[in-house]
């Protein structure tokens, strides 16, 4: 973003007023105000543009492989400009390998998705847990309250004991096979 030298005046003067209070007349508030005006307005006009070189993007690389020049060059402006590669565009660069371009930016943008995801998972993942100390009315407060004590258990009668229940032998569990005798016609012809 660029100022005009009215604009470096006007933004000179309201650091100074901001560093050191003192009134302002009314043409300085003005200003600033018009000040404020041109940087928002600028700011709008740079989303659009940022949001149009996305879209021109997008339809670049859906017309690959036939738009792969201007693929790449708009990639690299983008890039240039902070864009973290999406995952389509790693697919693309994939496909193009064989240009040599593509070959770089596809390194240069697994680089660069690499360090995003990380950033974004070191972002997500909370501190260490740590003990809460406080309690409302400070530390004499948790002092003074005691914890009041714990009711005695009743003693309760103990059930009988069970007789133990025999523990069956692998005999009874499995009884042993029997031989099969033979059908009583074989027994009558011998």
């Amino acid at each position: 973003m660029a100022f005009s030298a009215d604009e470096l005046r006007v933004l000179r003067r309201a650091l100074a007023v901001a560093l050191h209070p003192a009134p302002l007349a009314d043409a300085d508030v003005q200003d600033c105000l018009r000040l404020a005006g041109s940087v928002d307005e600028a700011t709008r006009e740079a989303s659009r543009l940022h949001a149009f070189l996305l879209a021109d993007l997008a339809r670049y690389r859906t017309a690959l492989p036939g738009s792969a020049p201007g693929y790449l060059e708009l990639l690299q402006d983008a890039l240039a400009a902070g864009y973290d590669p999406q995952p389509d565009d790693l697919m693309a660069l994939r496909s193009l390998r064989a240009h040599p371009v593509a070959a770089a930016l596809l390194e240069r943008c697994r680089r660069l998705a690499e360090q995003s995801v990380r950033t974004r998972l070191a972002a997500a993942t909370p501190g260490p847990r740590t003990r809460l100390l406080a309690f409302p009315g400070g530390r004499a407060a948790a002092d003074d309250r005691k914890p009041a004590p714990a009711p005695k258990p009743t003693p309760k009668a103990e059930p009988q004991p069970k007789a133990p229940r025999p523990i069956p032998t692998p005999g009874e569990v499995f009884p042993p096979r029997r031989k099969p005798t033979p059908p009583p016609a074989a027994r009558a012809a011998g």
